[in-house]
């Protein structure tokens, strides 16, 4: 029998499954870790942690599978939003952690940008705005502020590539990584924007030359590499691109006008197509299958599955310790007791800017707001509306989306766990919700990749592997009622906006 392995890179962990070539899942194994948030809106890693969860994920899951090196034919690995990539010497050594996704800090190159170059020329050439999320405004954040990295910076990896490196020696990008740079990837040709480049004073050396599609071998396992995993010299490696882009291929998008969520830490809700979706405010970049005709075009809340884990870590203390004590899973004791709470959570509604907050919305001053509290509201109303703000953020970016969305939104994640937020997804957005069956997001996608990139697997092949779940319908009054809600939810942004501002000046 042959295998498959599809290690995905995350923000809070590594994750590796190993399955074999008729879509069964064998092992896996979960290797989790820390961000470092030195100042507010910071946000940055050390690329050595990525690299050891890597080869642990995959020594743990091989050795959990019982299976020989010889039969594994290939490793596809996937990453978070690396930010502005890891810079790296002339010896291929990181000169400082990278600024990931998360991270908030470039505003003034942000401002540089906008009055230098301006969004109109932006958007024509990336399909993409001006705001810190995006990678390239943090490489100037760097050149700006740290001349001393910056003169020592050879290149800059994203987390995907630079974990490639480490196992094969080859430097390489794969375009969706490329792509969610933004401001110096030319979306209409499908290479890096020398002319942004020269204009930003980013040297064009900095970027790497190779730019290689999700679905070939970009290199093989060194013979270090493989000793360290337990693995075969030589065994093919594949880049499975951003992780939210392989996690919509696990989800089964392998065409055009499917939209998907994958709701992790954050959340990236997203519509796959092969036309020009320019203006929306969203984040665009090519996907990871046929990466020159499909686009991937998303956006979502920057703390969505963040934002429940923070609360569960802050205010369901006694829930958590009952867990760990041998009890009932904290986020189903306070998914149960949600239930019993109308929608609406009786008045409540939060906003779920808790670092600021990226397409559609935009703002780096935004802030998470609990909105009106009263002395009869209990943990359990606050915990319904956190559920209740990820939604509204969903319903927010579909609108900016387009107006033909399909028949149903496809959502993967915790939330597929969890019965009470499937059905809110449903009842805000007025959408039936279908999750997957086998909760394994873009571990599957790059297991998929993988086969397709060594030939040992066709479209048709993978196409039948993932299994999706019942169709939760939207309860019509629900919906009627959180109409209401979202409106207010929309305006309540609107009415806080320059005093979220204001606040960021004071702090």
């Amino acid at each position: 029998m042959n295998y498959l392995i599809g290690t995905d890179i995350g923000t809070s962990g590594t994750k590796s499954i190993l399955m074999d070539t008729e879509g069964n899942l064998i092992a896996q194994d979960l290797q989790e870790y820390d961000v470092l948030t030195p100042k507010p809106l910071w946000a940055e890693q050390w690329p050595d942690v990525w690299v050891e969860a890597t080869k642990t994920s995959i020594r743990n899951a091989r050795e959990k599978a019982g299976v020989s090196p010889e039969d594994i034919k290939g490793i596809a690995i996937s990453g978070l939003y690396g930010g502005s990539g890891i810079p790296v010497d002339e010896h291929m050594k990181p000169v400082r952690p990278c600024l990931i996704w998360m991270d908030r800090r470039a505003t003034e190159q942000e401002k540089w940008v906008k009055e230098t170059i301006g969004e109109e020329k932006m958007r024509a050439i990336t399909h993409n705005g001006i705001d810190p999320y995006y990678g390239y405004l943090k490489i100037l954040w760097v050149k700006d502020n740290e001349p001393e990295n910056w003169a020592k910076t050879k290149l800059f990896l994203p987390p995907n590539a630079y974990t490639i490196y480490e196992l094969t020696g080859a430097v390489t990008i794969d375009y969706s990584s490329a792509g969610n740079i933004g401001g110096i990837f030319d979306m209409n040709t499908k290479t890096w924007s020398y002319e942004l480049m020269d204009e930003m004073g980013i040297p064009r050396s900095m970027m790497p030359e190779r730019l290689v599609e999700c679905t070939e071998v970009v290199g093989t396992l060194t013979a270090q590499a493989a000793a360290e995993m337990g693995l075969k010299e030589g065994t093919p490696v594949i880049s499975g691109g951003v992780d939210c882009g392989a996690a919509s291929l696990g989800l089964g998008v392998f065409e055009p006008g499917v939209y998907a969520a994958a709701i992790g830490t954050s959340m990236c809700a997203a519509l796959v197509h092969a036309d020009t979706i320019k203006g929306k405010n969203l984040t665009e970049w090519p996907y990871v299958i046929e990466p020159k005709r499909l686009s991937y075009l998303f956006g979502g809340s920057a703390t969505a599955g963040a934002l429940i884990k923070w609360f569960r870590d802050n205010f369901a203390e006694l829930e958590k310790e009952a867990e760990l004590a041998g009890g009932e899973n904290a986020y189903a004791v306070l998914d149960r007791k949600a239930a019993q709470i109308a929608p609406g959570s009786e008045g409540l509604i939060v906003l779920p800017y808790f670092m600021g907050e990226r397409g559609p919305v935009w703002d780096t001053d935004a802030k998470g707001t609990i909105f009106g509290l009263s002395l009869t509201h209990t943990k359990a109303h606050v915990y319904r509306a956190f559920l209740e703000t990820v939604a509204y953020s969903l319903r927010h970016t579909m609108e900016c989306t387009s107006d033909d969305l399909g028949e149903y939104i496809l959502i993967a994640g915790g939330v597929a766990k969890s019965k009470v937020w499937r059905q809110i997804f449903a009842d805000v957005t007025g959408y039936p919700v279908v999750c997957p069956i086998h909760d394994v997001e873009a571990n599957l996608g790059d297991v998929m990749l993988a086969g397709i990139a060594t030939g040992l697997l066709t479209f048709d092949d993978v196409k039948k592997w993932q299994v999706l779940g019942d169709r939760i319908q939207p309860n019509p009054e629900a919906h009627e009622k959180y109409n209401r809600y979202y409106a207010l939810y929309r305006k309540l942004y609107q009415d806080l906006k320059e005093d979220m501002r204001t606040l960021s000046e004071i702090r």
